[in-house]
């Protein structure tokens, strides 16, 4: 009876080593998923909101020719299209992303937003849009590739805008609370990157993020329109 007592482990030893097996078991779990989660949002997401763009590409191309049928269950963006498609040849032939109203999360997971109280394409002012650098399609991942004289091509349903950018994205870098870059004619208050100043001018802003890990800074690039066709 005392050599099986001295044979069996203790009971409190046992414990700790249950305690032990399912602590490591819970942190495999949840490195699992944070790993997961990491895999969805640099994968997953660019994955859905590709087909996203396209649907509301195809959709937008469909309406501006006419082809576009009557759908009970077609409402907002799916029935009436995006305001814009843009284009920048330096990203390839085969680039192109839709512009949809306002900045939310929402909206920039389908591509390119509009600012709120900003220009419209070609109108005098300032045609200012954001997109996403990573996750989400990231529509501006290689915008610190851009330079200045690239061209950004805007298509609406009646004409399309050619802006060329006038300044390198690389050189303006700002905090996301420098609202200035989207005003009507942004003036830097450092004395900094800036688009001329002329007044009446037709500009264009292209806003991102500056890091691909950390969203509190913004890239900007600022461009002036060169051309305007009638489709």
């Amino acid at each position: 009876m005392a050599q099986q007592t001295l044979d069996r482990p203790p009971e409190a030893s046992r414990r700790r080593r249950g305690a032990a097996f399912w602590g490591g078991v819970a942190l495999i779990l949840a490195g699992l998923v944070l790993l997961g989660y990491v895999a969805w949002q640099f994968f997953g997401t660019n994955v859905v909101a590709h087909r996203k763009q396209q649907k509301i590409i195809d959709q937008t191309q469909r309406i501006w020719s006419g082809r576009a049928g009557a759908s009970g269950a077609a409402t907002g963006v799916e029935l009436h299209g995006a305001q814009a498609l843009v284009r920048i040849p330096r990203f390839g032939k085969d680039y192109v992303v839709p512009v949809l109203k306002g900045t939310s999360l929402d909206v920039l997971a389908q591509g390119f937003g509009h600012f709120a109280g900003t220009a419209r394409p070609g109108q005098v002012g300032n045609y200012a849009i954001a997109g996403h650098r990573v996750t989400h399609g990231e529509p501006l991942r290689e915008m610190p590739s851009l330079r200045p004289g690239d061209k950004v091509v805007v298509q609406t349903r009646n004409r399309v805008f050619t802006y060329r950018l006038d300044t390198d994205p690389n050189k303006l870098i700002v905090t996301f609370k420098d609202i200035w870059v989207i005003d009507r004619l942004p003036t830097n208050p450092t004395g900094g990157v800036e688009p001329a100043q002329r007044p009446g001018q037709r500009l264009i802003t292209l806003t991102t993020c500056s890091e691909l890990f950390h969203t509190d800074n913004r890239m900007i690039a600022f461009g002036h329109l060169v051309k305007t066709v009638r489709r």
